[in-house]
């Protein structure tokens, strides 16, 4: 009787965990984010034809291509882009309204990541105090953690750390960036108190040295880069020991041991995919019972863009060279996870502009305009006017922001000052609208640009002024490559998904950078993140 009571018990709960199994959640194994950093649209087709079949032609042929993708406000900054992609809110909302901003309680400019109350793992550098503190919202990660009672392993990695800490949120498992004084990856406290030991061993290898022993010579012959300008361009910038900026480069000066920051070479893609796939093997992504989710963002085309401009060869080989890495990268994925095991999505934080030198040679609208010259003037005319010194005492984001206590001491109407100093900015070369933000509700500016505009801005982190600048028009120098306009060479990003739940295709259907959390969220049933203000890009998909 015993026998029969056992053998009913143990049929009964075989029965349990079959009906729990077929009606599990259908989740894919993992989902890998991938961000590369001031990646343009137009790279996807300029270079189509030199990219190999399995990298970003795969993508283009297995997945599903959201062609017109557009971010939904500005200004169109690395910090702002990583916490919308995760979290599915524009700036208004996540609170982070650029790479930094005046905090005028505390005194002083702040990292979007940095976090005086952590303290740095694996340096002594303070690059290491930072952590996802400041960011207001919850990320897509953060309620994948939720929804699996945290059984789930969120890991972020990049060379930037606000690349890193952002994308993975608050509740991750661990973030990691990289530190130029070490040459090695390091975190905070706030994630743990000490390395990894497979970071240590990863760290010891001297893996960036090795890559900038080498050099960096064209992957291909020279002549063949025929979707770039030449070689020696009087716009592009040139690396510290160098005399020109051109090929090939050497990375480190065999005499002074000075080198060039792995950053700042495509090598530091190679660098950080080679660290994630590390990192899945150490932390087992994709091989327990939920769903885990790994985000990479690739720092040095960003590096290279700035300094070399979009048009250069550096930059078509940059990203040829991102292509094998990432056919590399795939490979891995698809024996290590399984095909179509994975979701996996590619975007990009913001694009860019040309660079003036490059538009002026072209007869294409451009030019560059001085900052300090540019406030010096203002600060000069309200001193004349109105006896207030340093009126403006922090100028970011595309933003003013003014000296409320001198002000206050004058005895003059803040909202006067306020306006006339948007009148000086307009008299302005280059300066096409300029706004007091309190207005900006009722501003008189064409759409998207002003609802772009109001989602940028911050209500307590934001300045009292807001303006934007002149298609083709750049701070600074005539050379390398800037962004944060709202002009759609900056605001215009690549984004395709492959994969798990994913079918090929392609829409040509406006979506924005605020969807791609909404849609993952949609995908892996959990719920939106707190800020979420994005929409679900239903097409991507044939899942119930």
């Amino acid at each position: 009787m015993k026998r029969i009571g056992t053998i009913l018990i143990a049929t009964l709960l075989l029965g349990v965990v079959g009906a729990v199994a077929e009606t599990a959640v259908p989740r894919p194994k993992m989902v890998v984010c991938l961000v590369v950093d001031q990646m343009r649209w137009d790279y996807l087709y300029r270079f189509y034809d030199r990219y190999g079949e399995g990298g970003f032609k795969r993508l283009l042929n297995e997945g599903f291509n959201c062609d017109q993708t557009l971010i939904s406000y500005a200004p169109t900054i690395t910090g702002c882009g990583h916490a919308s992609i995760f979290t599915g809110a524009t700036p208004a909302v996540h609170g982070i309204v650029g790479n930094d901003w005046p905090d005028f309680e505390k005194g002083y400019s702040v990292n979007c990541v940095g976090d005086e109350n952590v303290s740095p793992v694996g340096t002594e550098s303070k690059s290491g105090k930072a952590s996802p503190r400041n960011l207001l919202t919850t990320t897509v990660g953060d309620e994948l953690k939720i929804a699996t009672n945290f059984r789930s392993k969120v890991i972020g990695i990049s060379i930037k750390d606000r690349a890193a800490i952002l994308p993975a949120g608050h509740t991750a498992d661990a973030a990691f960036w990289f530190d130029k004084s070490s040459n090695s990856f390091i975190t905070s406290t706030y994630y743990m108190n000490q390395l990894p030991e497979w970071v240590k061993s990863f760290n010891s290898r001297g893996i960036p040295q090795k890559y900038l022993s080498q050099g960096w010579e064209t992957l291909y012959p020279i002549d063949s880069y025929t979707q770039s300008t030449p070689d020696d361009m009087p716009y592009e910038s040139r690396f510290a020991n160098e005399k020109r900026p051109v090929f090939p480069h050497q990375l480190i000066d065999t005499v002074t041991g000075f080198d060039v920051g792995i950053s700042n070479t495509p090598f530091g893609n190679g660098l950080l995919l080679t660290f994630a796939k590390e990192a899945i093997d150490a932390y087992q992504l994709g091989r327990g019972g939920d769903t885990d989710l790994l985000t990479v963002s690739l720092s040095s085309p960003d590096a290279i863009g700035h300094r070399f401009g979009p048009n250069s060869i550096e930059i078509e080989d940059n990203y040829l060279r991102l292509d094998k890495d990432l056919e590399d990268f795939f490979s891995y994925l698809d024996k290590t996870i399984g095909k179509d095991q994975y979701l996996f999505f590619i975007t990009a934080d913001h694009g860019a502009s040309q660079s003036p030198g490059y538009l002026a040679a072209n007869k294409l609208p451009f030019g560059y305009m001085n900052e300090k010259y540019m406030l010096d003037s203002i600060q000069t005319v309200i001193r004349s006017e109105y006896g207030i010194d340093s009126v403006v005492i922090a100028a970011t984001n595309q933003q003013l922001y003014l000296n409320n206590k001198a002000i206050a001491e004058r005895g003059v109407s803040k909202d006067e000052i306020a306006d006339r100093i948007t009148e000086l900015l307009m008299e302005s070369p280059g300066i096409t609208d300029a706004f007091v933000t309190k207005k900006l509700g009722s501003a008189t500016l064409a759409e998207p640009i002003k609802t772009m505009m109001i989602n940028g801005f911050h209500l307590k982190r934001g300045g009292d002024i807001v303006f934007s600048v002149q298609s083709g028009w750049k701070w600074g120098s005539i050379s390398g490559a800037s962004h944060s306009h709202w002009n759609a060479y900056d605001a215009h990003i690549p984004l395709i998904w492959m994969g798990w739940g994913v079918r090929p295709g392609k829409t040509n259907r406006l979506v924005h950078n605020t969807d791609i959390a909404s849609t993952l969220a949609s995908l892996l049933h959990i719920q939106m993140p707190s800020g979420n203000v994005g929409s679900v890009i239903y097409e991507l998909t044939d899942l119930e």
